[in-house]
């Protein structure tokens, strides 16, 4: 489906993965509804929809789907435009090169434009639950749309997120992570919002750098450091985090292809009890 966005400015290519219709996932084209499946059905929003196919979306839910371990579940894989790294960010705050400007517009095409165009389009009034997951700065613009917008997710999905989003370049003698990192500043200026779970992934060779050098890279650091700031809001490590950290896994999209079917099962495996506990692998 191609969307003309009025906040963005341009034309967003959307791409739908679906299970639970006939036993099986499949790319659904622009007509049809779900009918009377839509009250049983979750949504999953998902940023950089472009690496989907490269990433295996529709063989894997095909695969979970069919052995009987996933409830239906609607993917919609959002495309990235050209200036990515304007509009994936924070918000309201741009980090200190000026990325991120348009990540407003972002947030509202999601917000205005997409999640009504979807409910058209099959049908639906409510969803079961809704989630929204992405890769690296996709992964940041993820979890501050729903951090925003508390009362419309339940469940957030973080690979390699670029939590290092700063206010302050790291060689400013000013910089202090404790504060400059907008997206940890962002969190401990926030609210609890007891129904979210939040599932991070991260690799041991996601990238090199150690800013603080204390043998730790930087995106596993930010991500630590992120968890604990939700863990001080109130959320219980056990019942709504989920942290996977893949050795040797790196900045890619066969990492994320590794790590996707723990998160899907983490958040919709036919089960009656709750998302899984921390762990590694």
């Amino acid at each position: 489906m191609l969307l003309e966005s009025i906040h963005l400015q341009r034309s967003v290519q959307v791409d739908f993965y679906l299970t639970g219709m006939g036993g099986r996932p499949s790319a659904v084209g622009p007509d049809g509804s779900l009918g009377q499946s839509g009250p049983g059905i979750s949504l999953l929003l998902i940023n950089d929809g472009q690496d989907l196919d490269r990433l295996g979306m529709a063989g894997m839910l095909d695969d979970l789907y069919g052995r009987g371990s996933l409830t239906p579940l609607l993917c919609v894989g959002i495309h990235a435009g050209t200036d990515r790294k304007m509009e994936y960010g924070t918000a309201g705050q741009p980090d200190y090169q000026g990325r991120g400007k348009q990540a407003t517009g972002y947030s509202r095409f999601v917000m205005e434009e997409l999640l009504p165009a979807i409910h058209r389009k099959y049908a639906i009034q409510d969803f079961k639950d809704k989630a929204f997951a992405g890769f690296s700065l996709g992964a940041l613009s993820a979890l501050d749309i729903v951090w925003r917008h508390p009362q419309e997710f339940a469940l957030v999905g973080l690979f390699s997120g670029s939590f290092w989003w700063r206010a302050k370049d790291k060689n400013d003698p000013a910089y202090d992570e404790n504060r400059d990192r907008i997206m940890h500043e962002e969190v401990r200026q926030g609210g609890y919002y007891p129904w979210l779970k939040f599932f991070f992934e991260c690799g041991t060779e996601d990238e090199q750098e150690d800013r603080n050098h204390n043998g730790v890279i930087d995106s596993i650091d930010d991500t630590r450091d992120l968890i604990s700031e939700l863990e001080r809001k109130g959320y219980d490590p056990a019942r709504d985090i989920r942290y996977l950290e893949i050795e040797g896994g790196r900045h890619e999209v066969a990492t994320w292809a590794q790590a996707m079917p723990e998160f899907l099962l983490w958040g919709w495996a036919r089960r009656a009890t709750g998302p899984a506990s921390e762990g590694q692998i």
